[in-house]
């Protein structure tokens, strides 16, 4: 038997897969906002108030569910946020400019591909962007999941017209890759049934908006969703079982001979030990050849000096 095993509930492996499902209604999403900016349905101004929004509702988030509020964690959230927003609007003019001579083609491959590899990269149980204070640092993969959807809206970016569009669309981008997770991290810290609720309200927006703009994309991802919050954990309790006892060339040695009569089966070897490995194998057969046959019927067993634990060796 495995002791090492961790008996999973299906309710608890669904509630744990919202989160999971959490994030990709973020990404899709974001994509939204990507289209209808490069159709030109979303203007400068209205990708504007919509940042705005995200940053004032999620700065209140960080500042309610935190368990202390001081006056030098505001001062820190909006110094850093102030270097972020300028850093952006300094670089704008250089995102325009940056894919130019490359094809539009060439460049939506490469963002789908970005996409996906940040969504498979992504830690989904904590957020890369740390907390003030945080002593774990991300792990490798958190930080290439982030890098390739910086990426990716550096890409989206240059393809728009002007200098504000992209700075709009960049500081929409970050702030939903950067700071989503950790906003989501934040509600899931402070309240489950708070995570779950806004987690099931964010998938209701999601589809609705997904189904206004293509009822095709609309059964992708809702069967996307299906798929993680309930034929996964379904797979997962499923194959449990499979895990409870340990069958294969990892198990303990079993004898293939009776002990009574292993005066018949058993090799004196001395003190030098017998080395592993290749090694071990040129010995083993050596001594195959100079003891006979019936050695090789059973299993080779050395027994050192009275008062040493006696050692069974597997027949090569």
């Amino acid at each position: 038997m495995n002791a090492s095993v961790v008996k999973r509930n299906m309710l608890k492996v669904m509630l744990d897969a919202v989160s999971i499902s959490e994030y990709l209604c973020i990404v899709a999403l974001v994509v939204l906002v990507w289209t209808y900016t490069l159709s030109s349905s979303l203007d400068e101004n209205s990708l504007l108030l919509i940042d705005v929004s995200l940053l004032v509702s999620g700065f209140l988030i960080l500042l309610f569910t935190q368990e202390m509020l001081s006056l030098s964690l505001l001062l820190h959230y909006a110094l850093n946020v102030s270097f972020f927003i300028t850093g952006l609007y300094v670089l704008a003019p250089i995102y325009q400019t940056l894919t130019r001579s490359i094809s539009s083609d060439s460049i939506w491959a490469v963002t789908v591909s970005l996409l996906i590899l940040h969504l498979f990269l992504h830690d989904y149980s904590e957020s890369t962007v740390k907390a003030p204070g945080a002593l774990k640092n991300p792990a490798l993969t958190s930080c290439i999941s982030v890098n390739a959807s910086v990426v990716a809206s550096v890409f989206i970016a240059s393809r728009l017209p002007s200098r504000l569009h992209v700075f709009a669309i960049m500081l929409f981008s970050l702030q939903v890759f950067l700071f989503a997770p950790l906003v989501t991290y934040c509600i899931k810290k402070y309240s489950f049934c708070l995570h779950i609720c806004f987690s099931i309200s964010l998938m209701v927006l999601t589809l609705s908006f997904v189904y206004t703009l293509h009822r095709l994309l609309f059964v992708l991802l809702l069967s996307l969703l299906v798929f993680v919050n309930l034929v996964c954990p379904y797979w997962l309790i499923r194959i449990q079982e499979y895990k409870f006892e340990i069958n294969g060339p990892w198990d303990e040695a079993k004898l293939c001979f009776d002990i009574t009569d292993w005066n018949q089966n058993m090799v004196i070897c001395w003190e030098i030990g017998v080395p592993y490995g290749l090694g071990g194998s040129i010995i083993y057969s050596l001594l195959g050849l100079v003891l006979g046959s019936s050695w090789w019927e059973g299993s080779c067993c050395s027994k050192l000096e009275e008062g040493k634990k006696m050692m069974f060796v597997p027949m090569p």
